[in-house]
This record gives structure tokens, sequence and C-alpha cells, in this order.
């Protein structure tokens, strides 16, 4: 009997990324769009387009939590998305790949600091 690696039966290697990759870039991508729909109907019923209005609406601690939850859920998705890239397009150098990861995870902390600092100053 030869050996094909095909089947049940085959060796897999790798690192095993490939669904939970797909899951969390859905779970986010529905968080962000649920987040979305809630901005476009506040939008749409309110009547207080100024500088008041808007502030008045991040005013609610709920509405600071959910633009924090989607902000934490878009540096996610786009971490997920940058690391494949650096992973599987730009470089096979696993010297240069740690460097750009780390420049990416580095980048996307402190936007999700800055994005604290914004969202709770108002």
């Amino acid at each position: 009997m030869e050996n094909n690696n095909i089947g049940p039966k085959r060796l897999v290697v790798g690192a095993h990324y490939g669904l939970r990759d797909w899951m969390a870039q859905r779970v986010t991508a529905i968080v962000m769009a649920i987040y979305t729909i809630i901005l476009l109907v506040a939008f749409l019923t309110g009547s207080n387009f100024s500088y008041e209005g808007w502030a008045g609406l991040f005013a609610h601690q709920w509405f600071k939590l959910a633009t924090f939850v989607t902000f934490v859920s878009l540096l996610y998705h786009a971490w997920v998305g940058m690391r494949n890239i650096w992973m599987d397009y730009v470089t096979k150098s696993v010297a240069a790949r740690l460097v750009l990861q780390v420049a990416t995870l580095l980048w996307l902390v402190g936007c999700a600091g800055w994005a604290a600092q914004i969202i709770w100053r108002v």
C-alpha cells in the first residue's frame, strides 16, 4: 500500500490558523456591522446634528462601551489580516516577519489606547 497523504489519515502540519482566523474575521465583521446599524439608526432618528448632539449620544456609557468593543473588533480584524499578509505574501524570512508582526501589533495596541482615551474623554 502506498502512502499518498490523502484522506483522513494524511499527515497534517502547520500552524492550523485557518478555521480560527476565518471565524475571528466573521465574528468581528458581524460586531462592526451591528455597530454600523446602531449608528445609522441613531443618525437617522436624531434631530440634533451638532457637536452637542453627537457628544450627547456618546455620553451614554453603553454607547462608549459599544464603540470601544467595535474598535477592538476592528483592530483584531486588522491584526488577523495583516498577520496573514506578512506570513503568506511579504517575506519568508522569520526575522523580518517577526519585526513586521511586532511593529503591527505595537501600532494596533497604540491605536486601542488612543481610541480609549478619545472615547472616554467625551
